[in-house]
């Protein structure tokens, strides 16, 4: 069932242990979007943790710090910027999947499997819902709360370049500026600091890129090889993802990254007019339109064979090709 944000403040006013999950591989907007949500609850003095079945990137780490991990029998369960169980990890899912309360989100392709469902798919981020939230709350948002809503807006609009922004995005984070929101070191830590390892990877990456269908898609596979020989990580994946989206004419830029267990991770981006959710549906994933994401099995070439077949599909069905 969807409701609204006065609505979901009484689902939360009305439970005192929440546990709040966040989806695998993680990201800004659904750490900024967890954290923030604890850190309010546990102002109004109930019981909340939040729990990501993948290891937090260390730019995010500010947001859970000071905060103890899940030491409670949950009676409420709270999904915040996941689309679908599949999001949340094999572990996760299994342990919480069938039993969320509410999901606060902003993906088109949420498949409405909580209870309770706060959806915007207009919003650029789930933390400018969550900032709704809060006002309909009508609780007190503190810096760090604050910076945990900005990393999330701003890393989900790619520092306010991608086209989900809106005037209402801007207004949201010049808002949590306000409040204390030390975006300066924020969108440095996010997009301008680079790691020696992740600089190793992005070399090796740039240095593998394939073009398709006379340049309108590019493609780079990275191997667990590849990580291994940079000393790099999953948790600096999603910056190689945007590499192959911002060649000259590139429509469709794909990443994949070969996971532990043998399969892939894919993440698609594109450029209008095509459609990256489209894309990744096709492969049972989603996301938005911009930017999308599948895991597939497979070896890397049988995995490369099947997403451009279907970026070929997406691309002649927008007369592309």
């Amino acid at each position: 069932m969807k409701v609204n944000p006065a609505e979901a403040v009484q689902l939360l006013n009305e439970h005192d242990n929440i546990l709040i999950i966040a989806h695998a591989h993680p990201d800004g907007d659904t750490l900024g979007s967890s954290y923030a949500l604890c850190r309010v609850l546990l102002s109004r003095g109930k019981r909340a943790a939040v729990i990501c079945e993948d290891n937090i990137p260390k730019m995010f780490s500010f947001m859970a710090a000071g905060l103890s991990e899940l030491d409670f029998e949950p009676e409420f369960i709270v999904a915040a910027d996941v689309a679908g169980t599949k999001l949340m990890g094999s572990h996760v899912m299994e342990r919480y999947g069938d039993g969320v309360d509410l999901c606060i989100d902003h993906h088109f392709t949420n498949e409405l499997y909580a209870k309770n469902t706060l959806l915007d798919d207009t919003a650029a981020a789930c933390a400018e819902i969550m900032l709704r939230l809060f006002k309909e709350m009508r609780t007190d948002i503190s810096p760090v709360v604050a910076e945990c809503l900005y990393a999330g807006i701003s890393t989900d609009t790619g520092c306010f370049r991608y086209p989900n922004l809106t005037s209402g995005t801007l207004r949201a984070a010049a808002e949590l500026i306000d409040l204390g929101a030390d975006f300066a070191r924020i969108n440095k830590d996010c997009f301008e600091t680079k790691s020696k390892s992740f600089v190793a990877l992005e070399k090796m990456a740039l240095n593998n890129i394939e073009t398709y269908f006379g340049g309108l898609c590019a493609f780079i596979t990275i191997t667990a090889e590849m990580l291994r020989e940079c000393g790099s990580s999953a948790e600096e994946f999603d910056r190689i993802a945007a590499l192959p989206r911002q060649i000259e004419d590139v429509l469709v830029g794909v990443t994949i990254r070969e996971q532990s267990n043998g399969t892939f991770k894919a993440s698609v981006r594109t450029n209008p007019p095509m459609n990256a959710a489209d894309i990744c549906k096709r492969m049972n994933g989603g996301g938005h339109i911009g930017a999308a994401g599948c895991t597939l099995t497979g070896t890397a070439e049988d995995v490369r064979n099947t997403i451009l077949r279907n970026v070929e599909d997406a691309l002649k069905g927008e007369k592309k090709l």
